[in-house]
């Protein structure tokens, strides 16, 4: 089971469609296939520059386009969710058994409040996921509604992860417009999720290093 045919999957873009219409109606911002595809293609950047092998970036990118598909179930949980049913995806496409668990796994630990690296895997996932934070997560509706995760993504004017292999590195440079977001209100909800990409690079032999308006925050 390749990358293009889990993007082409039925089911798969069933379920991704459905979490992201839910998620909409509860308040969250986007994860639709947009999130998804980017998701994979931050993920395939890491492991490439670290000089990981081509199994290991074609896992890694399944298991980031299939990760958050548990929302078409319940937000509460959703990794585990997902996990259960990737893994009834996969096992039909007829993906080797040993390299499905560790897809299945992969998206079994991202989330924060229950989660945590424990392979190269899920350490990448981890990472590619919890940095993706810009404007266009924002769904369309009015300011006056935003709530404290939609002015956190919403301050976010620009966002680059860069991985830099010699210094053994990776590096979430954001600029912020504190008009909309105190530094507060981005901790408040982000840190936990800092934490964990911390914790992840560690897993990969390299740092992780938060930059916001030119400043060190982590």
């Amino acid at each position: 089971m390749k990358y293009k045919d889990i993007k082409e999957n039925e089911e798969v873009q069933a379920l991704i469609s459905k979490g992201n219409e839910n998620l909409g109606i509860l308040g969250y911002t986007d994860h639709s296939e947009v999130h998804a595809a980017l998701v994979a293609e931050r993920a395939t950047n890491i492991l490439e520059i670290l000089g990981y092998s081509k199994k290991q970036i074609e896992l890694v990118k399944v298991a980031a386009y299939m990760h958050d598909i548990g929302n078409a179930i319940n937000r509460s949980r959703h990794a585990e969710y997902g996990s259960l049913l990737a893994n009834d995806i996969l096992k039909e496409t007829g993906m080797d058994r040993q390299d499905r668990l560790t897809v299945v796994s992969a998206i079994a630990h991202h989330d924060e409040s229950t989660g945590g690296a424990t392979d190269v895997i899920s350490a990448t996932l981890i990472i590619a996921d919890k940095t993706d934070v810009r404007r266009n997560r924002v769904r369309q509706k009015p300011k006056a509604s935003f709530d404290v995760h939609d002015r956190v993504n919403y301050a976010v004017t620009k966002t680059d992860l860069i991985v830099d292999k010699d210094k053994k590195q990776i590096t979430l440079n954001l600029e912020i417009d504190e008009r909309i977001c105190t530094m507060y209100e981005y901790f408040d909800i982000f840190l936990g999720r800092m934490m964990m990409c911390r914790k992840a690079s560690e897993l990969l032999g390299v740092t992780f290093r938060l930059m916001v308006n030119g400043n060190k925050a982590l």
